[in-house]
């Protein structure tokens, strides 16, 4: 998700809800501690230099009951850092507390913020030895006679 969608999405919420990966909500009493912009400049194991900016947001919960995250609140934040530290419209990655630091990506389902599980992958496949898997279109997969076809009487 981009900060753009996130701020379109706010400006019509009434409340802020964040669901981790295994369906667990983050305690209604968080606090986003940290909006920034992240750079990172790395070299694969292939040998090619590669750069990736993202968004960061920082989720925190504490004994605060008192005091909870508003949709117009967050909003003031995010345009403050937007304007403060020159923000563009980048990807959000969210960093969340569990057993240690974990970081995700976002999405909407309508009601939640969607803490998504983000995976290492390896860039250089091809340098490494790694067979890619090839993409195959679904439209592209053609049916057998002995297939079943809507009209087929077969369901």
């Amino acid at each position: 998700m981009k900060l753009s969608e996130i701020k379109s999405i706010l400006k019509n919420s009434r409340t802020i809800e964040f669901q981790l990966p295994n369906g667990e909500l983050v305690p209604s009493h968080f606090h986003v501690t940290e909006i920034g912009k992240i750079s990172k400049n790395f070299i694969d194991c292939g040998g090619t230099i590669r750069q990736e900016e993202k968004v960061n947001f920082q989720l925190w919960n504490q004994n605060d009951y008192d005091h909870r995250l508003h949709p117009e609140k967050l909003l003031k934040i995010i345009e403050l850092s937007e304007s403060k530290l020159g923000i563009p419209d980048w990807e959000i990655e969210v960093e969340y507390q569990g057993e240690t630091i974990g970081k995700y990506g976002l999405d909407y389902n309508g009601k939640s913020f969607l803490l998504i599980t983000k995976m290492t992958d390896c860039l250089a496949k091809s340098e490494c030895g790694i067979p890619s898997k090839p993409k195959v279109r679904l439209s592209s997969l053609q049916l057998n006679s002995n297939s079943c076809s809507p009209g087929s009487g077969c369901c």
